[in-house]
């Protein structure tokens, strides 16, 4: 399935079946929330650390980990990032690190499910996630995430963590704590990880020649804890750093350091001089089972 035979279907097709109705829901439920009980800086606060713990478990966990495998943890911190990053309600890690896979196989040519450039901006922020054409997952390409049992129980039981989560906001905070603790952080985080897609391949500059039209942008790799330097990022995969230099801010590369030195990760892969300065070909050759999928060479203990 391509992203132009999905789009055929229609708008209404895409983004109002009945499978929206908790995203739809969801937003609604936030923007009259703050309407209801009011701006305040307590809900500013809970609302930002929420959002900030939300988006490390998508860039650490899904992204860096299970999509890439940059670093190496033990089997029940393997769990941990596989509960927090599906608390975020973007399905499945099997699911996320599948489609992320292909889409830097296929970067922004006609198979990738999420170039703006074959699909236009609402496309590639939501509407390949909102529709229904690429809810399976490619077991060939996660070969070596299917093999941990708890991972594929967690994948079947994916929409039970964030439900959870809104009810412990809920029984803890009330009213108070189902808004700005909940609703409102988890539609930021939705979108705040969607600009990776629309917008971090048409929006910033372009220092590496990687074969597509990925884009580095200090902004968004503010409000998404490094993400942001998307261009590195697909110039070298294999590295759990994206911002390559000291002045690229990366906070979830500050964070996972911390937890190297606490023993929670190990083998964090950097970025070699080489590769930093040279081109795509030489990333290519420093680390060619790496890049996309993330070698079965990257074992947990346990």
């Amino acid at each position: 399935m391509t992203a132009a035979r999905a789009r055929a279907r229609g708008w209404r097709a895409i983004y109002f079946h009945p499978g929206t109705i908790p995203f739809w829901g969801l937003h609604v439920g936030a923007v009259y929330g703050v309407i209801a009980l009011g701006v305040s800086w307590a809900g500013l606060a809970w609302a930002a650390a929420m959002y900030v713990v939300r988006m490390f478990f998508v860039t650490a966990g899904y992204h860096r980990y299970f999509s890439h495998r940059t670093f190496k943890t033990s089997r029940w911190f393997q769990f941990v990032l596989a509960l927090g990053a599906q608390a975020t309600a973007q399905k499945g890690v099997l699911w996320w690190a599948g489609h992320h896979r292909r889409h830097h196989k296929h970067s922004d040519d006609e198979l990738d499910v999420h170039s703006p450039y074959h699909g236009g901006f609402w496309w590639s922020h939501m509407g390949w996630l909102m529709g229904r054409d690429f809810e399976g997952t490619d077991p060939a390409v996660i070969k070596d995430l299917t093999r941990y049992p708890e991972l594929r129980a967690l994948e079947r039981l994916w929409l039970v963590t964030p439900i959870a989560v809104g009810v412990l906001a809920y029984l803890v905070g009330g009213w108070f704590g189902l808004v700005w603790a909940f609703a409102l952080p988890q539609v930021l985080s939705w979108h705040g990880t969607f600009t990776i897609n629309s917008l971090s391949h048409v929006w910033g500059g372009r220092r590496y020649a990687s074969g597509d039209d990925s884009r580095n942008n200090p902004v968004l790799a503010i409000l998404t804890l490094g993400e942001g330097w998307h261009n590195n990022h697909h110039h070298f995969q294999a590295s759990a750093r994206q911002g390559f230099f000291w002045w690229e801010v990366d906070i979830t590369f500050y964070v996972l350091r911390a937890f190297e030195a606490i023993g929670l990760v190990r083998d964090l892969r950097g970025v070699p001089e080489h590769v930093r300065a040279g081109t795509r070909k030489a990333a290519l050759a420093a680390a060619p089972a790496a890049v996309v999928a993330g070698p079965d060479a990257l074992p947990v203990d346990g």
